[in-house]
C-alpha cells in the first residue's frame, strides 16, 4: 500500500481530500484482508477460552457466591456467616508467612500449580448462647483457583515481548491452558445439544418425541413428550412411568378440552391427532384439576431425598419446579407452561404430518460449545456448596459442646482445602464427577502436546464430541453444510473419532452469556404481545409469529420481519449486545432471539443491496492505526452472525459477485439486490492447522485431512523458550526454515517464526528402485550439511525420599577406582551426573543409597551398614551417544529433593525415518546415496530428495506441483509466493500463469522441468525432470524408537512366557492368525517350536492310571502321583507351562482334566 506519485503531487489541502475516491467501494478485495489480523487481536483462536474464563472470574464467581451467601447454623439460627464479596487475587504462593508472586515458567519447572488465592470479605457472629457480637473480616483467603495463562488475572496479560522474555515466556505462545502440578492442561471445548430448546426427533421404533433439556441456575431437568400409538405421553424422571399429557395439562389448570384443542390448533388434522389422548384421559376418570393432581400424586416416585410433600402435594411441586424448569411460574400461574406444552405438541403433530419438520441434531445451530469458564463455574459451584455444608456440620458439632462454644469463632470453620484440592484434582485427572448436576465425564482435560508449535495451537481449538467413539453412527461424522465458516472442514483425525472431533475455523468466536432482562424489555417495547393477554385460540393465528428468546416464549408479533430488522438495526447501532442473534423461521412461524453463551458465530461485512459498507477510507484508517476492529462493529460496518441467522442472510463470497455488471440478467440483478453480507476472506473457512497447506483447493480432500494429522507431528521449534523448558520429551529440528511458498494463515498465527520443516530441492523421477511405494531417496551430502537433523531431549527424574522415621536417602561420592568405577565416570563429586558428559547405556546417573529400615523409630544416626545401594542406571539404545544437557535440582511439593536431568540426543536421518510434504504425502527414507551418484542439472544444482512420480496420479495432489513451481519462482526472483486457499481471485495466491512467467524471465522452463545429467554415467537423462523446492517436514516417528528384536530375555512370572512390548524387552507374539497361517501351510514342527519350545516348555510327570499331574520327589529320587500315592505308572512329557497352569486352575474350580497318554 505505497503512495502513488499522484498522491504526493497533491500538496494543497483541498485537492488532497478526493471525495469520490473516499466513497468508492474497495476496488480489489486484497485490502479487506487487513481485517483478519485485526480480528485475531481481539477475538478468535484462543481468545474464546480467555473470554470465557475472564467472564467466570469477573462475573460468574460473584453470582455463585451471592446465590449462596448466607450460612446459618441448624442448631442456633441466630448464629450465621455472610459472604459480602469475593475476588480472585494475583497468582502467588504462601512461603514463610508472606505472599510470593509466581510466574507460569517457574511453576512448570518446579511442578507447582499456577493458582491465585480466592479472597472473601465476610461478616459473622462471635460467641454463642446469648453473648454474641457481630464482626467483619476482609481478605480472608479460602481456597486457590488455578489461573488460565494470558487471562485477565494472569501475570502475562498485557505484557509486551520484552517483559514476556524476562518472565521466561514465549510471546507467540497462545495461552489458554492451565499449569497444574507442572504439566500444561487444556480444558477442551465440549460440544452439546443446546439447552432450553425444543428438539423434535424420533426414536428407533419411529415414535416422534419432543425433548427439552432445561437448565436454570437452580435446577437441571430433561422433559420428553412422546407419541406412542397415536397417544401422547410425558416422560419425566420424577414420575414412575409415562403419563398422558392431557392429565398434566389439566393438573396445570387448563381444564376445558376445548381450550386444549384451540391451543394446539383448530386445524382438523391437529384436533384428530389429539383425540385418542383426550379419550384416554376420560377413561382414567380425570376431569377436574383436583382429580388430575390426585392421579399424578399416585405416580410420583417415592424418593428418599427431595423436599417433603408440602401443603400442595408433591405432584404440584414437580410440575412447578422440574417440569420444563426454565419456564417460570409466578404465584402458581401455570399459563406459560401450558402454552409451552401446546407449542411442543403442535411441533410434534406437524412432524408427524410432515417429516421435514424434524430437527437435525447434528445441525451446528442446534449445538452449543461449552468453554472452560462454564465448566469451571459448575465445578466451583459444586465445591463451594460442599464447603458450606461441611462448615455447617463443623459449627453444629462445636455448638453441641457447651464448654467450647464460648470462644466460638465462625470464620475458623471455613476450610479452603476442599476448593483447592477439588479444582486441582479435577483439572489434573480430567474426570468431572459432579453428582449435584449429574455430570460424569471423563477426559475433559488433556495434556497440551508440545510436539510442534502448530500442534499445540491446534490442540486449543479442538472440540471434544458428546458421543462415544464406539458408536458406529455416520450422522454426526459427516460434514455438515452448516459448518461452513464455523468449523474447519479438513481438520479431523482419521480412524475411530473421525468426524466427531472437530476444530474451530480461523475467524470463529464462541459467545458468552449476556443479560436477558434488558432484551426482554426491549422486545416488549418493539410491539411483542405478552402471552398473558392472549387466549389459547390466538396462540397460533397464521398472520402473526411467536417470539422466542433463549427458549422462552415471550409472546406474539404481527410484523415479524419488521421486528427482526429493528433488532438488527439496534444491534448494529450498538444498543444491544453485538452477539445477539435474531432469526425468523418461516416454517415454524417463529422469531428466535438468542443471547445465550456457547453459540459459534463469525464476523461478516454488511452490504446494502450488494454494496459493501466497508469503504476504501475505512481500510486506510485501519492501516494508519486510527481504527480498530471493534470500531468497525460499533459503526455497524461488520456484524457477527451465528449459524441460525446465516440462514436469513444472503452472503457473497467476493465483492465482485455482488457489485453491478453491465450485461447482467434480471436474475443476477435480483440476487445482487438481495445480498446482505460479504465474506471478509474466503480462506478463513479453514482452521489453523489446515491453513498451513498451500493451494489446498487443488488437492483431493482426504489429502488435506491427512496433512492436518501429520502437521501436528512435524518436528520444528515449539517456542522461543524451548531450551529453558523441562518437558518429558522434546523434538527439535536443528535448522528449521520458513516455507518458501507461504499462506496468509501461516503469517497470521506466527508459523513463519517457528517453522517445522525445511525447503528441500526435490526431483520427481524414479531412481535406484529404492523409492517404490512413497519411499524417498536422500542425498548424503545434504544430510551431512544438516538436512533433517534433529535433537531429542528426554527428561529423567530422580528423587531423594524422606521416610516417616526421619531417615532419608543419601547421595554418595562416586568410586573412582574399583569394579564399578567405569560405570560412574560421568558422576561429579556430589554423586550426580554432570552436564556435558556423554552418557551410555547402563551408566549410573545418580549414586544413591536408601536406608534398610524405614519404619521403626531410629535410636542413633544410621551407620554405613544400614544403607543399601540403589543406583539409577541409564537405559537407552545401544551404540548411541547421548549427552547430559542440563541438571536441575528442586524440591517437590513434599519438600523432598528432586533431581531432573535432560538427556540430549542428536540424530541425523537414517533409513526408515518418516518424512512428509504439506500435502499428506508421507514417505520413509528408502536409501541414502552419495552426491557423486546423484543426478544434477545443467546449472549444477543437485536435488536433496528424489521422489517417485507414481505418488501423483492416484493422489491427485496438484497443490504439491504448484508449490514446487511457486517455490522455484520464489527462489529465482527473491520473493515469497503465496498459496492461500481460494486466494487466486483476491490476490492471496499466485496463479500458475504468473509463476510460469517469472520462471521464463529467470531463464527456467515455464513448466518447472530441467535437463538432468546422470550422476553415474554423466550422460543427459532421456526425459526432462520436474525439479524444485518443496517444504518437507520430518515427523516424530523414527526407526531408532521403533526398532526392536530379541533372542532370549525376561519372562512373565505366572505363565513363564516372554514379556511383551519394547520397553520390557519383550518377544514378538505369534498370535491366533499367524498360527492359522502356519496350520494352513502344514508346518507342524514350526508351530511346535513357536508355540512351545521357544516360549514356555515345561516337563511334567503324568500318572497314566488317574491321568493327573504328579511331581518328582528329589529325596526319594523318583516321581510320585499325589492322588494315587505311588509312582508306578508315571510318565514324563513336555507341555507348555501355560497349559499346566490351566489344568491346575481348573482343578481349583473342581473341574478335573485327565490326560490320556499313548506310547509314542
Amino acid at each position: 500500500m505505497g503512495f502513488d506519485q499522484e498522491d504526493i503531487d497533491l500538496d494543497d489541502v483541498e485537492h488532497f481530500i478526493d471525495k469520490k475516491k473516499l466513497a468508492a467501494p474497495i476496488k480489489s478485495t486484497v485490502d479487506k484482508f487487513q481485517l483478519v489480523p485485526e480480528f485475531l487481536k481481539v477475538r478468535g483462536l484462543v481468545k474464546q477460552h480467555l473470554d470465557s474464563f475472564n467472564y467466570f472470574i469477573n462475573v460468574g464467581i460473584k453470582k455463585i457466591v451471592q446465590a449462596n451467601s448466607r450460612i446459618t447454623s441448624t442448631i442456633d439460627p441466630s448464629i450465621y456467616l455472610r459472604f459480602k464479596g469475593v475476588r480472585v487475587g494475583e497468582p502467588s504462593v504462601v512461603s514463610v508467612n508472606m505472599l510470593e508472586m509466581i510466574n507460569p515458567h517457574m511453576c512448570r519447572l518446579a511442578d507447582m500449580t499456577y493458582a491465585a488465592p480466592i479472597t472473601f470479605s465476610i461478616e459473622y457472629v462471635h460467641g454463642s448462647h446469648g453473648q454474641t457480637s457481630i464482626s467483619a473480616k476482609d481478605n480472608v483467603i479460602i481456597g486457590r483457583m488455578p489461573i488460565m495463562l494470558r487471562s485477565c488475572r494472569c501475570i502475562l496479560s498485557g505484557k509486551d515481548e520484552e517483559e514476556l522474555a524476562r518472565l521466561g515466556e514465549c510471546p507467540l505462545d497462545p495461552g489458554g491452558y492451565f499449569v497444574i502440578k507442572g504439566t500444561e492442561k487444556v480444558l477442551l471445548i465440549q460440544e452439546q445439544l443446546s439447552k432450553n430448546r425444543i428438539i423434535i426427533d424420533s426414536d428407533k421404533k419411529g415414535n416422534i418425541n419432543a425433548s427439552v433439556t432445561s437448565s436454570t441456575e437452580m435446577t437441571k431437568s430433561k422433559t420428553v413428550i412422546q407419541m406412542e400409538k397415536e397417544k401422547i405421553y410425558l416422560f419425566l424422571h420424577q414420575f414412575v412411568k409415562k403419563i398422558p399429557i392431557i392429565i398434566v395439562l389439566k393438573a396445570m389448570g387448563m381444564e376445558s378440552d376445548q381450550e386444549i384443542v384451540q391451543m394446539v390448533g383448530r386445524d382438523p388434522r391437529f384436533s384428530a391427532s389429539l383425540l385418542p389422548s383426550i379419550e384416554e384421559c376420560v377413561s382414567e376418570g380425570v376431569n377436574t384439576r383436583k382429580q388430575a393432581l390426585d392421579y399424578l400424586e399416585a405416580k410420583v416416585k417415592k424418593t428418599s431425598y427431595g423436599p417433603p410433600p408440602g401443603k400442595d402435594g408433591r405432584a404440584l411441586y414437580i410440575l412447578r419446579e422440574l417440569f420444563l424448569a426454565h419456564v417460570p411460574v409466578r404465584d402458581n400461574n401455570f399459563r406459560q407452561k401450558c402454552f409451552y406444552v401446546g407449542v411442543m405438541l403442535r411441533r410434534m403433530i406437524e412432524a408427524k404430518l410432515n417429516k421435514d419438520a424434524m430437527d437435525d441434531k447434528d445441525y451446528v445451530g442446534n449445538k452449543r460449545l461449552e468453554l472452560s469458564g462454564q465448566m469451571i463455574s459448575l465445578l466451583f459451584e459444586d465445591l463451594f456448596k460442599t464447603m458450606i455444608s461441611e462448615a455447617i456440620k463443623k459449627v453444629d458439632s462445636i455448638l453441641q459442646k457447651h464448654n467450647r462454644a464460648s470462644r466460638f469463632d465462625f470464620s475458623q470453620c471455613l476450610t479452603g482445602e476442599i476448593i483447592t484440592l477439588g479444582l486441582e484434582r479435577t483439572l489434573s485427572t480430567g474426570n468431572f464427577d459432579i453428582k449435584r448436576f449429574r455430570m460424569h465425564r471423563k477426559g475433559m482435560t488433556q495434556v497440551l502436546t508440545r510436539l510442534s508449535f502448530i500442534g499445540s495451537l491446534g490442540f486449543i481449538t479442538k472440540i471434544s464430541p458428546q458421543f462415544e467413539k464406539s458408536r458406529k453412527v455416520s450422522g454426526p461424522r459427516s460434514l455438515q453444510p452448516s459448518q461452513w465458516g464455523m468449523l474447519c472442514p479438513c481438520d479431523t483425525p482419521e480412524g475411530e473419532s473421525c468426524g466427531l472431533v472437530k476444530n474451530l475455523a480461523l475467524m470463529t468466536h464462541v459467545t458468552t452469556d449476556e443479560e436477558e432482562g434488558p432484551l426482554v424489555a426491549m422486545c416488549y417495547k418493539l410491539g411483542v404481545t405478552d402471552l398473558e393477554v392472549l387466549s389459547a385460540e390466538e396462540l397460533h393465528t397464521p398472520d402473526s409469529f411467536l417470539v422466542i428468546l433463549n427458549g422462552l416464549i415471550l409472546g406474539k408479533h404481527r410484523r415479524p420481519q419488521y421486528f427482526a430488522n429493528s433488532l438488527r438495526r439496534l444491534r448494529r447501532a450498538g444498543k444491544i449486545g453485538e452477539f445477539v442473534s435474531v432469526f425468523t423461521n418461516e416454517k415454524q412461524h417463529c422469531v428466535y432471539v438468542a443471547s445465550d453463551g456457547g453459540r459459534v458465530c463469525r464476523p461478516l461485512v454488511i452490504a446494502d443491496k450488494g454494496v459493501s459498507r466497508v469503504k476504501q477510507h475505512h481500510m486506510k484508517e485501519l492501516q494508519d492505526g486510527v481504527r480498530t476492529f471493534d470500531d468497525f462493529i460499533r459503526d455497524g460496518l461488520i456484524e457477527y452472525l451465528d449459524v441460525n441467522e446465516e440462514n436469513n442472510a444472503l452472503i457473497a463470497l467476493y465483492e465482485s459477485e455482488a457489485t453491478m455488471d453491465m450485461d447482467e440478467g434480471a436474475e443476477a440483478a435480483k440476487i445482487r439486490a438481495d445480498t446482505t453480507h460479504i465474506e471478509i476472506e474466503p480462506f478463513t473457512i479453514l482452521g489453523v492447522v489446515a491453513g498451513l497447506i498451500p493451494y489446498p483447493h487443488h488437492n483431493q480432500s482426504p489429502r488435506n485431512t491427512y496433512q492436518c494429522a501429520m502437521g501436528k507431528q512435524a518436528m520444528g521449534n515449539i517456542a522461543y523458550n524451548q531450551l529453558n523448558r523441562m518437558d518429558s520429551l522434546l523434538y527439535l529440528l536443528v535448522y528449521p526454515q520458513r516455507p518458501l511458498l507461504t499462506t496468509r494463515t501461516i503469517e497470521l498465527v506466527g508459523y513463519d517464526k517457528l517453522g517445522a520443516g525445511q525447503n528441500a530441492t526435490v526431483a520427481v523421477m524414479s531412481n535406484t528402485g529404492y523409492d517404490i511405494e512413497d519411499a524417498i531417496v536422500m542425498n548424503k551430502a545434504s544430510l551431512d550439511r544438516g538436512f533433517g537433523r534433529c535433537i531429542v531431549m528426554k527428561k529423567l527424574v530422580a528423587t531423594c525420599q524422606k521416610y516417616s522415621n526421619s531417615a532419608g536417602d543419601r547421595i554418595l561420592r562416586p568410586q573412582r577406582t574399583g569394579p564399578d568405577a567405569e560405570k560412574m565416570q560421568i558422576l561429579d563429586d556430589d554423586g550426580i551426573a554432570s552436564p556435558g558428559e556423554i552418557i551410555r547405556p547402563n551408566d549410573v546417573y545418580i549414586n544413591k543409597q536408601i536406608p534398610v529400615e524405614t519404619r521403626e523409630k531410629l535410636k542413633s544416626p544410621l551407620s554405613d551398614s544400614q544403607y543399601r545401594p540403589a543406583r539409577e542406571y541409564f537405559k537407552g539404545p545401544e551404540g548411541e551417544t547421548q549427552v547430559v544437557d542440563r541438571v536441575a535440582l528442586c524440591s517437590d511439593k513434599n519438600g523432598q529433593l528432586c533431581i531432573k536431568y535432560i538427556i540430549r540426543h542428536t540424530r541425523r536421518p537414517e533409513l526408515g525415518d518418516k518424512f512428509s510434504s504439506r500435502h499428506g504425502q508421507k514417505g520413509v527414507c528408502g536409501t541414502i546415496i552419495r552426491q557423486e551418484d546423484f543426478p544434477f542439472s545443467e546449472r549444477g544444482v543437485c536435488p536433496d530428495l528424489i521422489m517417485n512420480p507414481h505418488g501423483f496420479p492416484s493422489r491427485m495432489t496438484v497443490g504439491k506441483m504448484i508449490e514446487l513451481l511457486g517455490s522455484k519462482a520464489g527462489v529465482s526472483c527473491g520473493r515469497f509466493h503465496y498459496g492461500s486457499a481460494f486466494g487466486e481471485r483476491s490476490g492471496h495466491a499466485d496463479k500458475v500463469e504468473t509463476i510460469s512467467a517469472t520462471l521464463i524471465a529467470n531463464k527456467f522452463s515455464y513448466s518447472g522441468k530441467d535437463l538432468l545429467y546422470s550422476g553415474l554415467s554423466g550422460e543427459p537423462l532421456q526425459a526432462y525432470i520436474f525439479m524444485g523446492p518443496i517444504y518437507y517436514q520430518k515427523l516424530k516417528h523414527m526407526v531408532l524408537d521403533k526398532m526392536h528384536a530379541r533372542g532370549s530375555g525376561p519372562r512373565v512370572m505366572m505363565t513363564r512366557q516372554p514379556t511383551e512390548g519394547k520397553s520390557k524387552n519383550g518377544g514378538l507374539r505369534v498370535g491366533e492368525m499367524e498360527r492359522d497361517c502356519l496350520i494352513a501351510y502344514g508346518a507342524s514342527m514350526l508351530i511346535y517350536e513357536r508355540l512351545m519350545v521357544s516360549s514356555d516348555p515345561f516337563e511334567v510327570q503324568v500318572c497314566r492310571a488317574c491321568g493327573l499331574l504328579g511331581y518328582y520327589h528329589y529325596k526319594l529320587k523318583k516321581a510320585l502321583c499325589s492322588s494315587c500315592k505311588n509312582g508306578d505308572h508315571i510318565a514324563t512329557m513336555k507341555l507348555p507351562y501355560a497349559c499346566k497352569l490351566l489344568f491346575q486352575e481348573l482343578q481349583s474350580m473342581n473341574v478335573v482334566p485327565r490326560l490320556v497318554l499313548t506310547e509314542a
